[in-house]
C-alpha cells in the first residue's frame, strides 16, 4: 500500500516563509509526477506546482517567483518551499503523485497540511 505523508505546514505572518516536505512510502517501481495542490475555505482545490520525473517544473501564476517545488527521487520526496506568504496562500495544501507499483500506475493523494499566513 502507498502512502503519502505531508509535514511542514503551520502559522506563519505574511513575508514569511515555510517548507512543506512530502514523502511516498510502499513497495514503489517509479514515480513520475509529484505535484502540490491546495484547498481554501469555500474553494476548490486548484494546482500549485508540479514537478516531473525529469525535474521540469509548472506553476500557478499566483505562485511564480515566490514558490519552488523540487524533489529527491533518492527518498520517495517532494519540497514546496514558500516564500513571500500571502494571507490569500492560506489553505490546506496537498501532496499528489503518479505513482507505478505492483498493481499498476495511478494518482496517491496526502491528508493535506495546513498552512495559515496571517496578516
Amino acid at each position: 500500500q502507498v502512502q503519502l505523508v505531508e509535514s511542514g505546514g503551520g502559522l506563519v505572518q505574511a513575508g514569511g516563509s515555510l517548507r512543506l516536505s512530502c514523502a511516498a512510502s510502499g513497495i514503489i517501481f517509479r514515480i513520475f509526477t509529484m505535484g502540490w495542490y491546495r484547498q481554501a475555505p469555500g474553494k476548490q482545490r486548484e494546482l500549485v506546482a508540479t514537478i516531473t520525473s525529469g525535474s521540469s517544473t509548472n506553476y500557478a501564476d499566483s505562485v511564480k517567483g515566490r514558490f519552488t517545488i523540487s524533489r529527491d527521487n533518492s527518498k520517495n520526496t517532494v519540497y514546496l518551499q514558500m516564500n513571500s506568504l500571502k494571507p490569500e496562500d492560506t489553505a490546506v495544501y496537498y501532496c499528489n503523485a503518479n505513482i507505478l507499483r505492483a498493481g499498476g500506475r495511478m494518482d496517491y493523494w496526502g491528508k493535506g497540511t495546513l498552512v495559515t499566513v496571517s496578516s
